[in-house]
This record gives C-alpha cells, structure tokens and sequence, in this order.
C-alpha cells in the first residue's frame, strides 16, 4: 500500500461537497486574467499587503490597492452589498489575503482568495500594472 491510498479517498458525494466548499473561497490567477482578458470581471479585485509605492511599481491590472488593516465596514461601504471581492497579496509565503478575507466575510461580504498571488500571476506570465511589467531587477 503507498502513502497515496494509506487512507481511502472520500465518497463521492463528500468528495464533491469538499471541492464545491473550496471552489466557493478559492479561484485562480487563470480564472481571474480570463475574466478580466474577455470583459467577463464580475468582481472587484483587492491587492491587500504593501505601500502605496509597492502597488505603484507593480501589481494585477485593474487591482484596487487596499490593505488588508485598512479594510473596514466604512471603506467597503462604497461598494455594493452583493459585490464579490477577490483579493491577493503577495504570494503563498504572505497570509495578507487571508487575512483581508477574514475581515471581509466577518463583515458579512462575499470573498475569494486569488491563489497564489503576485506570485501565482507571475508565474502564469501574465503582466503587471505599474512601473515595472515584469520581474524588477
């Protein structure tokens, strides 16, 4: 027996209600670019860590610079109730989006998190809003 089957998979039905719950936090940098790519945006799009400066020099285009401390009822008020936010921060090593999905569900508004963050973008090769397109260096 190997590590993969040491414990049976799961049902069926459990399997599909624990990708379902996961897919209802969770999208992608793919899924996010493909619906921005083909006017498709039914979101808003948080970047939720750094200075203004840092979201200046390179960030998701069509992003909102907004840190995660910085999110309260008063801030998120200019939205609409049912607005879908979709945040990221850094990457997998930051818990910013974390973090700012807290603080938004906790405020009764629906959130994802963007996996993988600048990082994730990055490494679809997708480009950056900003000063810099690519990799600063």
């Amino acid at each position: 027996m190997s590590y993969v089957t040491e414990f049976p998979a799961a049902e069926p039905q459990e399997a599909v209600a624990h990708f379902l719950r996961r897919l209802s936090v969770e999208t992608d940098c793919a899924d996010v670019h493909h619906a921005m790519t083909n006017n498709d945006q039914d979101f808003v799009l948080l970047h939720v860590v750094g200075k203004p400066e840092q979201f200046a020099r390179r960030h998701v285009p069509g992003a909102v610079h907004l840190p995660w401390s910085q999110i309260t009822a008063e801030r998120m008020a200019q939205w609409p109730e049912d607005t879908v936010f979709v945040v990221y921060c850094a990457g997998p090593h930051c818990n910013g989006a974390d973090r700012a999905a807290l603080k938004l569900a906790r405020l009764g508004l629906p959130v994802k998190i963007m996996l993988g963050g600048i990082t994730g973008w990055q490494d679809e090769n997708f480009d950056f809003a900003g000063q810099f397109s690519s990799v600063p260096g």
